[in-house]
């Protein structure tokens, strides 16, 4: 594998050679990381699911995120974007836990949540009873149409999961 490989593949060679499992929340993205994971032949081995959760309703349905989180931050920031991880990972029981939040356009956009902004967390579980579990959120600002928009942010989803994966 080399750098130039595609990050999706990249992804799963690191998860199998780590013998370990994925799972993903998608808001922005529409299920885009779950399909470029699933892309690659034998991704069964180490990926869970992918779950959209595009509205308020979903989020806290499907990964039980809070009313407060959502009330106090909105569906497109760090606290909302680590809770969307975190319950990914926990609830399918995996390694590593991945989430997308953002505004993907033209539209819904505002001056203080510009279009293209978007929130990617990637959520690790450690053994327990070590405290070592982490979830780190990282912020970006994409442009470009939707479509553009939305590939970015997923493979920039895969890129922050790789990177962390690797430091680990």
């Amino acid at each position: 594998m080399t750098a130039n490989d595609p990050i999706e593949q990249r992804v799963g060679a690191a998860l199998r050679e780590r013998d370990e499992t994925l799972a993903v929340a998608e808001s922005c993205t529409g299920g885009l990381v779950g399909s470029l994971v699933t892309d690659v032949s034998g991704s069964s081995a180490y990926f869970d699911r992918s779950l959209v959760t595009y509205s308020y309703r979903a989020k806290q349905e499907l990964l039980a995120v809070s009313r407060e989180a959502l009330d106090d931050h909105g569906a497109v920031s760090e606290p909302v974007a680590a809770e969307m991880a975190r319950s990914v990972r926990d609830t399918a029981g995996t390694d590593w836990g991945v989430a997308t939040t953002g505004v993907a356009g033209p539209t819904g956009g505002s001056p203080e949540t510009p279009v293209g902004t978007v929130y990617i967390a990637v959520a690790r579980a450690a053994p327990w009873e070590t405290g070592a579990s982490d979830c780190p959120v990282a912020h970006y600002e994409f442009e470009g149409s939707r479509t553009e928009v939305k590939a970015k942010i997923a493979r920039r989803a895969l890129e922050d999961l790789f990177d962390t994966v690797r430091n680990q």
